[in-house]
């Protein structure tokens, strides 16, 4: 995971000094190039701090069964949407209703995640295996309008590959969360499809460190990143099976890592 370190050290060293929404201020580059992982080589995991895995799994079944309220993942100890839900525990139309049930002008609504697995098996040389949750519509409707809000799968010679595009992303909490979330992702869509994961590659728009998280992101680039893990999954064969499992059934063999390092969520 050097590649993520070396992402946060020129996000410190070039980046510009940024007022934002929240008024906490970031340090910002645009477009400061790709993070690329192999799935042959472990799953891609941040070991310089510890990355709570069980809520890397949990959001992600939460958005592939389309869910959109906060209390399904209060229920499982999960928080980190915590700080945009309302009372009631909604978020508005978010990346699981985007992903799952996009709606249209006729009334009816579209299931992207089905159709691109649909597509993976029986067109597998498309280059329109895409999934957005950038709904120009919708967005006024969103506590948070989609940070990584696009991805293209790409089939070759029996492996399956991921590209994604970030508009926004915090490198400090949001984007070890990210790139777990979409490994593994990326490894639910292969085993249905009957592939195997091989690449993750992401590519960015405003990259930044908040303000109030240099001391800790100076502390991770202190420290040494530690073999990756892998990753045991549930035998599934059809996108429906996902509401049956939990996130203990997703198991990291091996998972070494420094110490936690917290920070303070700007919303």
């Amino acid at each position: 995971m050097k590649s993520y370190l070396t992402l946060a050290q020129a996000v410190l060293e070039f980046g510009e000094f940024r007022e934002d929404r929240t008024g906490t201020g970031t340090y910002s580059l645009f477009s400061p190039g790709e993070l690329r992982y192999n799935m042959q080589n472990g799953f891609p995991i941040v070991t310089t701090k510890r990355v709570a895995w069980k809520s890397v799994v949990w959001e992600l079944l939460w958005f592939l069964q389309g869910g959109t309220n906060a209390k399904w993942l209060q229920a499982r100890g999960v928080r980190i949407w915590n700080e945009w839900a309302d009372n009631e525990g909604e978020l508005g139309p978010i990346y699981g209703k985007q992903w799952r049930a996009w709606p249209t002008y006729e009334g009816s609504t579209i299931d992207q995640i089905a159709r691109v697995c649909d597509e993976i098996i029986s067109n597998p040389q498309s280059r329109r295996l895409v999934v957005s949750a950038w709904n120009v519509a919708d967005l006024q409707k969103m506590a948070l309008p989609p940070c990584h809000l696009l991805f293209q799968f790409f089939v070759s010679n029996g492996t399956l590959s991921i590209k994604i595009y970030q508009r926004s992303v915090d490198i400090f909490l949001g984007l070890p969360f990210n790139i777990s979330s979409y490994a593994l992702l990326l490894s639910v869509i292969a085993q249905i499809s009957g592939l195997r994961p091989k690449d993750i590659i992401f590519t960015f728009g405003d990259a930044h460190i908040y303000s109030n998280h240099v001391p800790q992101m100076r502390e991770q680039l202190s420290r040494e990143p530690m073999p990756l893990p892998s990753l045991r999954m549930p035998l599934f064969g059809k996108l429906e099976d996902i509401a049956k499992f939990r996130a203990e059934d997703f198991v990291l063999d091996n998972y070494t890592h420094h110490s936690e390092l917290k920070g303070k969520i700007s919303v």
